[in-house]
C-alpha cells in the first residue's frame, strides 16, 4: 500500500518533507495520545475522590440512622430523665439539711451512748461542699462490744433523716491489742471490748444557694458521690 510504502521511505531528518497523509496521520495520533493520557488521569483522580466520597457517604448514612433513633425516642428519653432528676431530688431531700446538721451529729453521738458504747473522741471535721452535697468527717474512738456497735448501728438507721456514714481508714481492734493488730478469738473472748477507731464521713443536702457555689468551685474536677454506705430510711 501506499501510505505503508510512505512510512518506510520517510526521512527523520526532514519532517517538513514528509507527504501530508503522514503528517495528519502523526497529527492525530500524537494528539489521541496526549487526549488519553489526560482522561486516563483525570478518570482516576475521580476515581479516588469517588471512593473516598462513597465511604462518607456510608459513614454519614450510619450517623443518620443513630441520630434519627435517638430522634425518635427522644421525647421518651426526655421524659426517663426528668423523672429521675425528680427522684435524685427526693432522695437528696431525705438528706439532713445545713439547719439539721448539728442536730443530726448530737443524735449520732447520743445513739452510741444509749448503744452502751464508750465514746472515747467523736470530733467533727471541717465540711466540705461538692457538686450537690457536702460530706462531713467525723474522727472518733469508741469502746464497746460487737452487740454494742450492731445496737449502734441499728439505731443510727432508725433515725428520722437518712444518714449515711462511710468508713475511711478505720480499724476495729481488742481493747489493749496494738493498734492496726488484727483481733484474735483469744482476745476478744477475754474481755470481749473492742475499739473502734478512725474517721467516718455523713452526708447533708445542700442549698440551692449552695449548690452553685459548690459547682463553681469544683468547676476543674467534680466530686463523686458516695458508694459505700448505711443509712437509715425516713
Amino acid at each position: 500500500m501506499k501510505f505503508i510504502d510512505d512510512l518506510r521511505s520517510l526521512d527523520r531528518n526532514n519532517i517538513g518533507g514528509w507527504p501530508q497523509s503522514i503528517k495528519i496521520f502523526f497529527t492525530v495520533l500524537v494528539f489521541a495520545v496526549i487526549v488519553l493520557l489526560g482522561w486516563y488521569l483525570y478518570i482516576s483522580d475521580q476515581q479516588d475522590q469517588m471512593t473516598q466520597l462513597t465511604g462518607k457517604e456510608q459513614q454519614l448514612r450510619q450517623e443518620f440512622s443513630q441520630k434519627q433513633a435517638k430522634a425518635v425516642n427522644l421525647e421518651a428519653l426526655q421524659q426517663q430523665l426528668d423523672e429521675m432528676q425528680d427522684m435524685l431530688r427526693q432522695l437528696l431531700r431525705q438528706l439532713p439539711s445545713k439547719t439539721e446538721m448539728p442536730e443530726l451529729l448530737i443524735d449520732i453521738s447520743q445513739t452510741a451512748l444509749s448503744a452502751g458504747l464508750e465514746t472515747e473522741l467523736f470530733q467533727p471535721g471541717a465540711e466540705t461542699p461538692k457538686d450537690f452535697y457536702a460530706e462531713k468527717p467525723i474522727t472518733l474512738r469508741m469502746v464497746g462490744t460487737y452487740h454494742q456497735f450492731g445496737t449502734f448501728i441499728s439505731g443510727v438507721a432508725s433515725l428520722p433523716r437518712v444518714v449515711i456514714l462511710t468508713l475511711h481508714d478505720v480499724s476495729l481492734t481488742p481493747k489493749g491489742a496494738a493498734s492496726g493488730s488484727k483481733p484474735s478469738a483469744t482476745a476478744v473472748s477475754s474481755n470481749g471490748q473492742l475499739v473502734l477507731q478512725g474517721t467516718v464521713k455523713t452526708y447533708r443536702y445542700l442549698e440551692d444557694d449552695e449548690t452553685a457555689d459548690a459547682k463553681a468551685k469544683n468547676a476543674p474536677a467534680n466530686g463523686k458521690a458516695p458508694t459505700k454506705a448505711a443509712g437509715g430510711q425516713k
